[in-house]
């Protein structure tokens, strides 16, 4: 019944994406997104029990700068919990040179049918050169529990031979005494454009406290996808 949900709630994420990909022209406002995962893994954490699930998005941006959008995932969590993860976000970047750019984001996590889940985020993300990101978020009420926790991470990505990427990221989850151990997650991979298709393949992982808080979902991993978008 859970794999039934997610597909069901991935399925209507992907009839909105699909309508707005009819609609678009040249700098349209409107971009989204569909992505198949072998693992769906935030912040080195499997999300879907080590399952594959379907994600998907629809972001509109204004002129100025500010953005709106929803995103969507299969999850599990374990029996009666929810199967699916619903966000909403609005957010607004702009060029403070024109080597960095900053942009803040309201996120809105949500998980239908278990709304005592539900909290909010505010993340930062400053991106110099294009090419390097230094991401700083808080919220005051992780998963619902009224738990402080501040996530910060730095990243990049680097063009390879034969139109290859290299992506890596390395970041810090700080939480509340009562809630967890603060722990570090990293991952890297490479992905390449295939036509219309983005293939990825990634190594996802966290230190020892990361895997004393969650047991072996925080285990060091290799995670496959398969994105489509514009």
């Amino acid at each position: 019944m859970k794999h039934a949900v997610r597909c069901l709630a991935a399925a209507a994420v992907l009839s909105l994406a699909s309508f707005a990909a009819s609609a678009q022209e040249a700098e349209s406002p409107y971009s989204w997104n569909v992505t198949a995962v072998s693992d769906y893994v935030f912040r080195g954490v499997s999300q879907t029990d080590e399952d594959p699930t379907l994600q998907a998005g629809f972001t509109y941006t204004s002129p100025v700068g500010l953005y709106a959008g929803v995103w969507g995932s299969g999850v599990d969590f374990g029996p009666g919990d929810p199967s699916t993860e619903v966000d909403f976000l609005i957010g607004y970047g702009f060029d403070v040179s024109d080597n960095v750019n900053f942009d803040v984001l309201f996120n809105r996590y949500t998980y239908p049918g278990a709304s005592e889940l539900n909290y909010n985020e505010l993340i930062t993300s400053t991106t110099f050169a294009e090419q390097y990101k230094l991401t700083v978020a808080y919220t005051n009420d992780l998963s619902g529990s009224d738990t402080k926790s501040w996530y910060y991470a730095v990243g990049g990505e680097w063009a390879l031979p034969q139109d290859f990427t290299l992506a890596a990221n390395v970041g810090r989850t700080s939480l509340e005494t009562d809630f967890g151990k603060d722990y570090t997650d990293f991952n890297i991979g490479v992905s390449r454009q295939f036509g219309l298709f983005n293939l990825g393949l990634g190594f996802h992982g966290t230190d020892g406290a990361g895997r004393d808080n969650n047991g072996y979902l925080a285990d060091n991993r290799v995670v496959f996808s398969v994105a489509i978008g514009k």
